[in-house]
């Protein structure tokens, strides 16, 4: 539909300026003068994590802007059970972050559920580095405690680009 033939040219030019800005605004192009980016956590990135008492010590850390986590590793640290990736929540206390992971565990041979790990842990985050302590305990189908509480001590480098 041509407008031109409807609108005078004075009314379409009141028309075109507020349609662009909007088109503009919507696209991110301009944002308000008083509009600043929020802070980004220092923990926030990916993580190698070292934990030398767990079945497997090597680990992959993700945390996540929004408060989630996920942790993952070779589940070659047991040779009866299989685990899945953890996944969890994080926060911050001051210069601490506290968070917990949950994973599930299988039966090798069975393909049956074994348990429900959960594991605390509190890190402090210096740089590239992080420096903490976890626990996990270990829950059977009926939630009783089956192992745990198991520490370690945990160390971590971020993944940084070269």
């Amino acid at each position: 539909m041509n407008m031109q033939r409807f609108l005078p040219p004075r009314v379409l030019r009141a028309l075109a300026v507020p349609a662009l800005v909007s088109v503009i605004a919507a696209t991110g192009s301009i944002a308000p003068a008083s509009a600043t980016e929020p802070k980004r956590d220092d923990i926030v990135g990916t993580w190698v994590v070292v934990a030398p008492d767990a079945p497997f010590t090597h680990h992959m850390f993700v945390f996540n802007a929004d408060g989630t986590m996920q942790q993952a590793n070779p589940d070659a640290g047991n040779p009866d059970n299989s685990d899945s990736d953890g996944k969890g929540i994080w926060i911050r206390k001051h210069d601490k972050i506290f968070g917990k992971f949950v994973e599930v565990t299988a039966d090798r041979k069975t393909a049956k559920f074994v348990s429900r790990g959960e594991v605390s842990y509190e890190v402090v985050v210096s740089g590239n580095t992080l420096k903490g302590t976890a626990s996990a305990r270990f829950f059977g189908p009926d939630e009783q405690l089956l192992r745990g509480p198991l520490p370690t001590p945990l160390e971590g480098k971020r993944v940084i680009l070269p």
